[in-house]
């Protein structure tokens, strides 16, 4: 298996780069084929996060978690992308025996969307209603000439950008889209359905089922015909 680490906002540390590669080469206990793993540790305010990337075939798998210890966050970001393997271990294995020689091409000619994560600015409303209040005084003071009005803070009215990525689309039924979304231990994804040639989204809901988007076409308006 081919090992990356990834160390940001501190500086890399040999000890940690030999615990995460022995972690996550346990995986070969599991997985017939575990090409590539990229490991990112990263610190930030106070917490140490581990994000952990697994290639195996055409499946990705990922575990991300952090807590107060480095080591921790990795104990638990490999304790998660091990109870997916065990749990689609079967299929996994499935899936590899079937593979195509051209399913490699195909990967290579995915659509790619952009996910982004963003934070909504202030209530503008209630920040510009503040601003335009008339300031309560008993008795009103005249205005030296020599003072010059203070403008109001300029106040933001689009959404900022914290971070984005990538995300590859690849051609899945919808059950393989699950176990993708599950072996990513996310909450959603974004895959083009074989069955319906289309875009769709695969997401969990809160009761534990998943649910399906996916586009409707309308049904054609029929004219009507007079008698």
């Amino acid at each position: 298996m081919q090992f990356n680490i990834t160390f940001r906002q501190f500086g890399a540390s040999d000890s940690l780069k030999e615990y995460a590669r022995e972690k996550v080469e346990r995986v070969n206990r599991l997985l017939d084929r575990a090409g590539e793993a990229h490991v990112v540790l990263s610190l930030e305010r106070h917490l140490h996060h581990a994000d952990i990337t697994i290639h195996s075939g055409a499946w990705v798998l990922r575990g991300r978690e952090k807590s107060d210890d480095m080591y921790a966050s990795i104990d638990l970001a490999m304790d998660k992308i091990e109870r997916q393997l065990r749990r689609y271990r079967d299929k996994l294995k499935t899936h590899h025996g079937k593979e195509r020689v051209h399913h490699r091409q195909d990967l290579v000619n995915q659509h790619k969307v952009r996910h982004a994560v963003f934070e909504m600015p202030p209530d503008v409303d209630g920040l510009a209603a503040a601003s335009e209040a008339p300031a309560v005084s008993a008795v009103p003071e005249p205005k030296p000439a020599s003072v010059t009005p203070v403008q109001p803070a300029a106040v933001p009215n689009a959404a900022r950008v914290v971070r984005a990525t990538h995300l590859a689309v690849k051609p899945l039924s919808v059950d393989d889209a699950v176990m993708q979304m599950n072996l990513m231990n996310n909450d959603f994804y974004v895959f083009h359905n074989v069955e319906s040639d289309a875009l769709c989204i695969v997401y969990r809901r809160k009761d534990g089922q998943y649910g399906l988007i996916e586009p409707h076409a309308p049904a054609p308006v029929t004219a009507a015909t007079g008698t």
